[in-house]
């Protein structure tokens, strides 16, 4: 038959019967030394008891005068037995130097030799020992008894050792009730002490609190979600691997202890991590990345701290993007599709109608002005990435009755744009830009143009009155520029400081997260973004993103600087 497994033995449980039988041993050990030294300082007390008293019979003029009578007994008996009764003692014993006893509490001992030791005495020597005399055993003194220079008597004063160990006892009774309380109010305090520390550690052994800490260790660097803990006074009190990579901290950096104030996080983030409610699934900016935050409270009677995991939305938020701009491009797809499907119609009505030179005319207008845009795209911009995302832009501008306009000093040569500058991230700089261009172009001042209308391919500088957005994409050996200007109505300077915080948005709420994350690409990239206002009246944006120096690997110096001197967005 199979034995059922026993659990071992709680933690606060094995603390609890290691204190009690440490603080019985230590409570027995104490009784036992105060014993010790109790019945040690009874014998001494005892002792020097009986010296003062035989010193002081031994040094009476009385006593002297008394040993010249004739009859000593009849005045040294009863002052022996006033001086043992006044000082507690067991016995006043004066002989004389034949060791003949003159005084004794039993009078038939009176005459007697008197039973111990008097050599010393006799040399003139106060001694004190233990012998077993008349009385039993006891701790006696003898003193010679001096008249002048002579040695005429001596005296013998003692306690029985029955009479110590009797006050030894009762000192016994009281030292063992006060360790009996030490006793029992050690174990209640142990038993309260470990009650609490039960509750606390849910009743696990040593064992297991150490399995459980070896998996808590193992969790907190496995898991990709950054963790943070926050303590009551809104201190960290743990954070993972994760969670320093996602709020930007360095490796070294010393977290632990201090307060979210002090990292120098963006002020929402810090505001959701300070919050006494629970947030769930907010989108916050850092420096570098797009992270989702939840919070949850930690309360047992009081508010104890806060849980907050993060996720990292960056890679997401970049596929949304590109989601977005691939959505649009259908939807200009499906709409050019109806405009030609329109326009061949048209070419073919004209045909029947015997009018094919105006036919070949209207056809040949439409592939001129399709065609232009893309051989001035292609022939300027020999990134396929960013020239495939100008021409889906300018169609979707188009259908919004915007014109897209190429800058006429615009220049990226194939290869000019290294590897490490990811092209997610200009999709994200220039696809963000040209799309608020275009929402700011088709409101501003410039006027809503016709949806069916197809703007004629330009240049910068075409005619007055049309909406427009001008782009220019421009790399050298230094940096690589990229700026788009609309003809809207511009921001003003009292929200130019608050464009690229998340949120903000001139058309409503669920906005605002596109000028956000090109900042944030663009200081990913070590680059800068500045807004000025444009020449047709309208927002300008500039992103410049040092290129690595072709000779020598390393950033140029003008990259450098302009980095060092634009650590800020400027407005």
């Amino acid at each position: 038959m199979r034995l059922p497994r026993t659990r071992p033995r709680s933690l606060a449980g094995q603390l609890f019967a290691m204190q009690v039988v440490l603080i019985a041993a230590v409570v027995a050990g104490c009784a036992v030394f105060a014993y010790a030294s109790g019945s040690a300082q009874a014998e001494e007390t005892a002792a020097r008891q009986v010296r003062v008293a035989a010193l002081a019979v031994a040094d009476s003029p009385s006593v002297r005068e008394a040993i010249r009578t004739p009859d000593p007994s009849a005045v040294l008996q009863p002052y022996a037995e006033r001086v043992r009764e006044d000082t507690g003692i067991a016995f006043v014993t004066i002989m004389d130097t034949e060791r003949v006893r003159w005084t004794h509490p039993d009078t038939s001992q009176i005459g007697d030799t008197f039973l111990g030791n008097t050599a010393k005495a006799l040399r003139g020597q106060t001694f004190t020992e233990t012998y077993t005399g008349t009385l039993g055993p006891s701790i006696r003194v003898v003193t010679p008894i001096r008249d002048g220079g002579r040695i005429v008597g001596l005296v013998s004063a003692g306690i029985t050792v029955d009479r110590v160990s009797s006050q030894v006892r009762d000192q016994l009774g009281a030292l063992a009730l006060a360790a009996g309380g030490a006793l029992a109010i050690g174990g209640i305090g142990t038993y309260v002490i470990n009650a609490r520390l039960r509750r606390h550690t849910h009743g696990m052994n040593a064992a297991e609190l150490s399995r459980l800490h070896d998996y808590h260790q193992a969790t907190l660097h496995a898991v990709r979600e950054g963790l943070l803990m926050l303590d009551g006074r809104r201190r960290i009190a743990l954070i993972n691997d994760a969670g320093r990579e996602l709020l930007g901290l360095e490796p070294d950096t010393e977290a632990v202890g201090r307060t979210v104030d002090e990292l120098a996080l963006p002020a929402p983030l810090t505001g959701a991590l300070l919050a006494s409610e629970a947030r769930v699934d907010e989108l916050h900016l850092t420096a570098d990345r797009v992270i989702v935050v939840n919070t949850r409270p930690v309360v047992g009677g009081e508010r104890r701290g806060t849980v907050v995991t993060l996720r990292d939305h960056t890679e997401l938020q970049a596929l949304s993007g590109e989601l977005d701009s691939e959505r649009g491009f259908t939807q200009a797809l499906r709409s050019q599709a109806h405009e030609a499907a329109n326009r061949l119609h048209t070419v073919v009505s004209l045909i029947e109608l015997g009018r094919v030179e105006e036919a070949v005319d209207f056809a040949t207008a439409e592939l001129e002005l399709a065609q232009v845009l893309t051989d001035r795209v292609v022939g300027a911009v020999e990134e396929p990435v960013l020239a495939a995302l100008l021409l889906g832009k300018a169609a979707q501008a188009n259908e919004r009755g915007v014109e897209l306009v190429l800058a006429e000093d615009s220049l990226i040569d194939d290869g000019a744009l290294p590897p490490s500058l990811a092209q997610r991230d200009l999709v994200t700089i220039l696809g963000n830009l040209i799309d608020n261009a275009v929402d700011a172009a088709s409101e501003g001042p410039g006027g809503v143009a016709d949806a069916g209308a197809v703007p004629a391919p330009r240049t910068a500088g075409g005619p007055a009155g049309r909406a427009r957005v001008t782009v220019t994409a421009l790399a050298d050996e230094r940096e690589l520029l990229l700026r788009v200007a609309d003809t809207g109505a511009g921001i003003g300077p009292e929200a130019a400081d608050e464009v690229f915080r998340r949120g903000w948005s001139t058309h409503g709420t669920g906005r605002g997260l596109g000028l956000a994350l090109v900042r944030q690409a663009a200081h990913r990239n070590g680059g800068t973004v500045e807004l000025d206002a444009g020449p047709d009246g309208g927002a300008r944006f500039t992103v410049r993103l040092p290129l690595p120096d072709r000779t020598n690997g390393s950033p140029s110096e003008s990259a450098s600087e302009s980095e060092s001197e634009s650590e800020e967005v400027t407005a």
